[in-house]
């Protein structure tokens, strides 16, 4: 049994279309991982920069500790106002520390787990439609 896909004289075997069915499977295949593969790259990245905002308040909140120190310091050799402003400048050094370990935590949740979403579609639509090939 022959087929004729191309120009006249050019038949190809049942062999042969078996044969370049299943390399093309294989190709499809091997694009479906790569895209996987691209996927989990790009969640890898958000998570690593949501670890860098966690890193980036965790520094910040040793300067924290630092002022906090200088506000015991100046507290306890200076009059009123001084520490007063100290004071400031630490519960400023906090909320900072807050607001970028909340982002961080933020970015980490967005790129967690790291699933191939888009990949995984692709793969089910591509058996939806081989399915479909074979039923008809």
């Amino acid at each position: 049994m022959t087929t004729q896909s191309g120009p006249p004289g050019d038949e190809k075997s049942l062999g042969q279309l078996v044969s370049d069915l299943s390399e093309q499977a294989a190709r499809l295949v091997r694009a479906e991982i790569d895209l996987a593969k691209a996927e989990i790259t790009g969640r890898a990245q958000r998570l690593g920069v949501g670890g860098g905002l966690v890193a980036a308040g965790a520094l910040l909140a040793l300067y924290m500790l630092g002022a906090g120190i200088a506000t015991a310091i100046i507290v306890l050799d200076l009059w009123l106002d001084l520490w007063l402003a100290a004071l400031i400048v630490t519960v400023a050094l906090l909320l900072v520390v807050v607001v970028l370990v909340l982002i961080g935590i933020n970015r980490i949740k967005a790129g967690s787990p790291p699933t191939p979403t888009r990949a995984i579609e692709n793969v089910q639509q591509d058996i939806d439609a081989l399915k479909a090939g074979f039923q008809s």
